[in-house]
């Protein structure tokens, strides 16, 4: 069975390839210097923060099992972190949108360092304080950036077009390329250079280091609303009057847990899913594919949104759907193909079925990560973003640590059949998403040719 997963991994490998080297000068979205500068700049600073992310990933269940704790306490622990980031999270997005979005970057890298550093201790005390920690940096580290993107590239006076190019070029070499050689480089000092499981920890505190010494040195500030009067308080409700008056902004919040809270439950369940017998599977292998996947993905996403004519909130309606039947391949071989009662051996094929599937809800995975951020881009008031960035995540927060706490009690089958569930919901939304969209484009073209009739139909005063 090597040789499949060769062949997908050479077959998404040539896929990318083939895409990124066919593309022409209208998908390349020819822009200037100086936004070519700027935008290098924040590839440079996310694959940093990115690498600095992925680095303690694969480790982090390893290192806890190391230190003697079982399932139940590692559990709690991972608890810990989606809760921390669910409680505290809101908080540190007001500030970020408050205080300002450079800062916040900068805590990020401060509060990650910190929590990188606690894993040289067994103590669960301070390995719980570690996920803490980790929880609120990651809250800052999928709403702080992004923000601070955003005003600073309209600040600059850049297209709205070329925000959608950084937003896929990001996804690609953050969530992709960075992802598969922070998985290899993990894997050289824990196995080659039997460095121990911490050692991935303190490389993500080096590469946090240097991100933060960039962002200090090369970023300027900015704000959402800086008014001194304005309290946390008095932010929280102003951006919950924002997602509660515009029905837009309610449906990408609904949109985005839906879809992010599949996908971290595909985390957890992706290897019992191809491994139901303790087959051996090689895990790493399977991750860099997965991280392929999603680089195919993320290089679709910049072909479409290089087209202006094509609109994210139509295309988006057809990755959920697809999403949502990769994930139901599950639950279709369990009842098509018979199942092995064969301790170990090598990946079945009802388990080729499904790696297929999951590369495929990889490569949604990949499209929907630019393609949210441009909608968030379009429809987030930039006085209140990161703080409504991070509302989004609390419905997510909380369904993870229901996951989480229940893993065990439901079969993986139910899990898989509740994740397409609830991806087909997320298409549905999309649909209405897109039906609002278009009324108020309609309209508003609708009202700008009868004002312009108007102001020709006016008579001349001579």
């Amino acid at each position: 069975m090597e040789f499949f997963y060769w062949m997908v991994f050479g077959g998404l490998a040539a896929v990318v390839a083939a895409l990124e080297l066919s593309k022409t000068s209208r998908d390349r979205n020819n822009t200037s210097s100086a936004f070519s500068s700027f935008k290098n700049n924040y590839l440079l600073v996310y694959s940093l923060m990115m690498a600095g992310d992925w680095l303690q990933g694969p480790y982090v269940y390893y290192l806890y099992s190391q230190y003697g704790f079982g399932k139940g306490d590692i559990g709690h622990l991972f608890i810990a972190g989606f809760g921390s980031s669910m409680l505290f999270g809101t908080i540190v997005g007001s500030l970020a949108d408050k205080q300002g979005r450079k800062r916040a970057s900068i805590t990020y890298c401060i509060t990650y360092i910190l929590s990188c550093a606690t894993k040289h201790s067994p103590e669960y005390k301070i390995l719980m304080v570690g996920r803490v920690l980790g929880g609120i940096a990651t809250s800052l580290l999928f709403s702080a950036f992004e923000s601070w993107l955003v005003a600073e590239h309209f600040k600059r006076g850049f297209d709205q077009q070329c925000l959608s190019l950084t937003f896929s070029q990001a996804i690609f070499l953050g969530n992709g390329l960075v992802a598969i050689v922070a998985g290899l480089f993990g894997n050289v000092l824990v196995d080659t250079l039997a460095l121990g499981p911490v050692a991935p920890f303190d490389a993500a505190a080096c590469f946090l280091a240097i991100g933060m010494a960039v962002i200090m040195s090369s970023w300027t500030e900015n704000y959402g609303d800086p008014s001194e009067n304005k309290d946390l308080l008095t932010q929280f409700k102003g951006a919950a009057a924002a997602i509660a008056s515009d029905e837009k902004i309610t449906l990408l919040g609904a949109i985005q847990s839906l879809f992010e809270g599949s996908m971290y439950t595909f985390v957890f369940l992706w290897t019992p899913a191809l491994s139901p017998n303790g087959e051996d599977i090689p895990h790493g292998f399977i991750f860099a594919t997965f991280m392929l996947a999603s680089m195919l993905g993320s290089s679709i996403a910049s072909r479409l949104m290089a087209h202006s004519s094509l609109k994210v909130e139509s295309y988006m309606q057809i990755v959920f759907v697809i999403s949502a039947f990769a994930l139901f391949l599950p639950v279709i071989t369990s009842f098509l193909v018979v199942p092995s009662g064969e301790k170990g051996g090598g990946i079945s094929f009802s388990g080729c079925i499904q790696l297929i599937g999951f590369c495929t809800f990889e490569a949604c995975v990949g499209i929907f990560w630019p393609s949210i951020m441009k909608m968030r881009s379009q429809y987030i008031p930039e006085e209140a973003r990161s703080t409504i960035m991070n509302f989004f995540r609390i419905p997510l927060n909380i369904f993870v640590c229901i996951v989480l706490y229940n893993v065990d009690a439901y079969p993986i089958v139910f899990m898989f059949g509740m994740c397409s569930v609830f991806l087909f919901v997320a298409s549905l939304l999309q649909k209405r998403l897109r039906f609002i969209a278009e009324n108020q484009r309609s309209r508003s073209q609708e009202w700008t040719a009868m004002k312009e009739t108007d102001t020709e139909s006016e008579p001349l005063n001579i």
